[in-house]
């Protein structure tokens, strides 16, 4: 049976759905594209001064799902990522507008942080490139942000996110795509200020190959070459040559390039500005395009989650290891919680395949807090799993991961808006079951507990002489009931 996989790509520039066939052969796994859909959505430019999105833009981005979500209506879920980047980020409005989204499309819609964006770049265009065990340097341009990925074969090993795109500065800096030399140069110079901050650090990684990965570089590349500016890939003496023709004619329109594309006109100022000053931060001559960018690199991810490797299991133990978990002890709470899990949730629903994945991680990170301080730890776990960098992870991952982790112990009650479905509620109260019983730290030998859910009643059913036993544990239990009272649920606990 063919194997299918499908990616969607919300840019700040450009919505793109590619859709892929896997291949195996032994460990080595092999994507091909069998459909490709893209659509120029300029959903930057919907941003209004206050940072949220204007309700023509918002209203065309949601036909272009529409559109997509046909394509898709046979797909599984579990076969399909839908990753959002800048603009989603930082719009003030996202959350009114990602449900409408999603219903549109018909298929979650992650939020990715700027790292995780760099990092699925990274892997987009590794996996396009010839091997090679040289350093290499990816710039990704798009439309609201800027990814730098410095890497060697698959792994990336310095990756950052800047706010600035082809869209945003073309739309700042050259508002009636009027271009001159003194816009141009505030433009570089805007650019400039931004790249700094990371260019020391980058100069002293190196790099032996650099490539521009996306459409402003891919765009850039196409103009140099046909227009005779440059004999292959983007120079800095072509991204000059390139500027003089477009201070000399005043607008992109006038200039009658060779090899651009009519959805790159109005664009092409703010990203060749972007470009110029990349180039003179970094001491950059040359750059060669590459195919693969985000979609691909989404692509190879989901085929990861889909057979023995996820990378966000990598992840978790990486953090693991950072923050000196027990272990032995995460282990046990993680057994313990799944297994509660199975009892009230024995059929899961795709959706709910996920949480449970989420649930075995936060069983396993639950304690990370723990290496900042004992006192409310719970609370620094959170807070380092909602604002940590984790690679793989989406934001609303990360929100759901710190989500659990603080639920895991303390009040309830103030948790009461956080959580959006009854699932969550269900795992809720299986993390916390299992930290109770392992309390002590030690192994409790057969489970002694069995759960089960009648509507909004929580039933608790333990061996009596086992609680007799244990009496700490008997009088934590009793006190749950006030707890989940208070959040509209009635918690039963029976001795057999």
């Amino acid at each position: 049976m063919t194997q299918l996989l499908a990616a969607v790509d919300l840019g700040s520039n450009s919505f793109r759905l590619v859709i892929g066939r896997i291949v195996e052969s032994g460990d080595a796994v092999q994507i091909y594209p069998v459909d490709r859909l893209k659509e120029t959505v300029r959903l930057a430019a919907g941003l209004r001064a206050d940072k949220t999105l204007d309700a023509p833009t918002a209203a065309f981005a949601l036909e272009v799902l529409r559109r997509f979500g046909e394509r898709l209506r046979s797909f599984h879920p579990e076969r399909v990522r839908a990753v959002a980047t800048n603009t989603f980020r930082v719009a003030r409005n996202v959350a009114e507008f990602l449900p409408q989204a999603e219903e549109a499309l018909g298929f979650p819609i992650e939020v990715i942080a700027g790292r995780e964006e760099a990092r699925l770049i990274f892997a987009g265009v590794a996996h396009s490139l010839p091997p090679s065990v040289d350093k290499r340097l990816v710039v990704d341009i798009g439309g609201g942000s800027t990814e730098f990925i410095i890497g060697r074969r698959f792994e990336p090993e310095l990756m950052e996110s800047l706010y600035m795109g082809c869209v945003s500065f073309s739309r700042a800096h050259f508002p009636a795509g009027i271009v001159d030399a003194h816009t141009m140069k505030q433009a570089e110079m805007a650019a400039r200020r931004e790249i700094e901050v990371i260019a020391k650090q980058y100069r002293k990684a190196g790099w032996q190959e650099a490539y521009g990965s996306s459409g402003t570089a891919k765009a850039l590349g196409a103009i140099l070459t046909e227009s005779g500016f440059s004999d292959q890939g983007i120079t800095r003496r072509g991204l000059d040559k390139l500027k003089d023709r477009l201070i000399k004619a005043g607008t992109v329109e006038r200039a009658q390039l060779a090899g651009i594309k009519p959805d790159r006109i109005s664009v092409l100022p703010g990203g060749l500005a972007i470009m110029s000053a990349i180039f003179d931060e970094l001491g950059i001559e040359s750059m060669r395009t590459a195919d693969g960018a985000l979609r691909v690199g989404v692509l190879y991810d989901l085929a990861g989650r889909d057979s023995a490797f996820d990378k966000r299991d990598d992840t978790v133990r990486q953090f693991m290891s950072r923050y000196k978990t027990d272990k032995a002890q995460a282990a046990r709470v993680r057994q313990t919680a799944l297994e509660l899990f199975r009892q009230l949730v024995p059929s899961p629903a795709p959706d709910q395949g996920e949480l449970t994945r989420i649930l075995g991680w936060a069983a396993d990170l639950h304690e990370i807090g723990l290496s900042i301080a004992h006192n409310t730890y719970h609370k620094h776990t959170a807070y380092i799993l909602e604002h940590a960098d984790m690679p793989g992870f989406s934001r609303q991952d990360q929100s759901l991961l710190a989500l659990l982790a603080l639920s895991h112990q303390g009040k309830l009650a103030k948790l009461e808006e956080l959580v959006a479905h009854e699932e969550q509620w269900i795992a809720i109260l299986c993390l916390r079951l299992a930290a109770i019983l392992y309390r002590r730290r030690e192994d409790v030998g057969p489970l002694p507990i069995a759960v089960s859910l009648k509507g909004h009643s929580l039933i608790v059913k333990a061996a009596a002489a086992w609680m007799r036993a244990h009496p700490l544990t008997d009088f934590t239990l009793r006190a749950e009931e006030s707890e989940w009272r208070k959040v509209g649920f009635t918690f039963e606990l029976l001795e057999l």
